[in-house]
């Protein structure tokens, strides 16, 4: 049977584990927590080294726990999808350092050297969202990029008024011309955008039949984009809305993500075909 942990270890495994589990230990003894209870929890298996001046509980998060290691902040792409924006696939772990940073092990990552707009704590294994968004901006093409600015202003942890104030880039500024907190999902961020030169009203999240759409292009041209979500009951009830559309007199051009992501010279050219045959005009 484990025999209970003294309670100053315990104590200090706790302030670990409050810290999301990894932590540095100059910020564990300013606590209260000496390094010789630090390294007792270490002898004992509650706690490991992960370089000199950081530890972690064995089932620490190990991206946190890689970043501690290599010197860095999870950061760019890699810090939006942890916080559940929407972001493209790739597993490559994007990383922040101070330029001339020594020590940094950049090895199989990719270092963003860039100076933070944002200070950042040297408790800290992850990026303040302002830093995220504007090294997403620079690194990532303008759509992706634009999808991952409107999903942190959906789910409103960031502003443009904040992010306006910020001393961005030229990739930054102009994102922050063109986001707003209204897209449904990141692959609706692509869409406006891409079709803005048409010159035709383009509203998204119209209410129509019931239920919201995802674009209505001119009076009644509907364009819908399926997620990963669009399978059994969910597709049943997007069939039934699209043949209530369709019965009000609407034109549904249904697409989805990889439509979008790898194909959208498919999806632009069903949008023009129909836009050419008036399918976008009231009768």
């Amino acid at each position: 049977m484990t025999q209970p942990l003294p309670a100053k270890i315990s104590r200090a495994v706790a302030a670990v584990r409050d810290a999301g589990g990894v932590a540095r230990t100059p910020r564990l003894a300013a606590d209260g927590h000496s390094p010789h209870v630090i390294a007792r929890a270490v002898a004992a298996g509650a706690l490991l080294r992960v370089r000199r001046g950081w530890v972690a509980q064995p089932q620490a998060d190990r991206e946190l726990v890689e970043a501690a290691r290599a010197g860095v902040v999870l950061t760019c792409v890699t810090q939006a999808r942890r916080l559940g924006l929407w972001v493209l696939a790739g597993k490559e772990l994007h990383v922040g350092a101070p330029a001339h940073a020594g020590g940094v092990r950049a090895a199989g990552r990719h270092v963003h050297w860039a100076e933070p707009m944002v200070p950042r704590n040297p408790d800290a294994l992850v990026d303040p969202i302002e830093n995220v968004l504007a090294l997403v901006a620079a690194c990532q093409p303008r759509d992706p990029a634009l999808a991952v600015w409107e999903s942190a202003l959906r789910k409103g942890i960031v502003t443009l008024e904040a992010m306006r104030r910020l001393d961005l880039g030229p990739a930054g500024r102009a994102l922050c011309a063109a986001a707003t907190p209204w897209s449904d999902s990141g692959l609706e961020s692509f869409v406006v955008p891409r079709l803005r030169w048409l010159g035709l009203p383009i509203v998204p999240q119209a209410w129509l039949a019931g239920h919201r759409v995802d674009f209505l292009i001119g009076d009644r041209l509907v364009l819908q984009i399926d997620g990963g979500h669009h399978a059994g009951p969910q597709r049943d009830a997007d069939n039934a809305h699209d043949a209530d559309l369709m019965l009000m007199g609407n034109y549904v051009v249904r697409v989805g993500y990889v439509a979008v992501v790898e194909r959208w010279h498919e999806v632009q050219d069903l949008i023009m075909r129909a836009i050419a045959q008036g399918l976008h005009r009231a009768n």
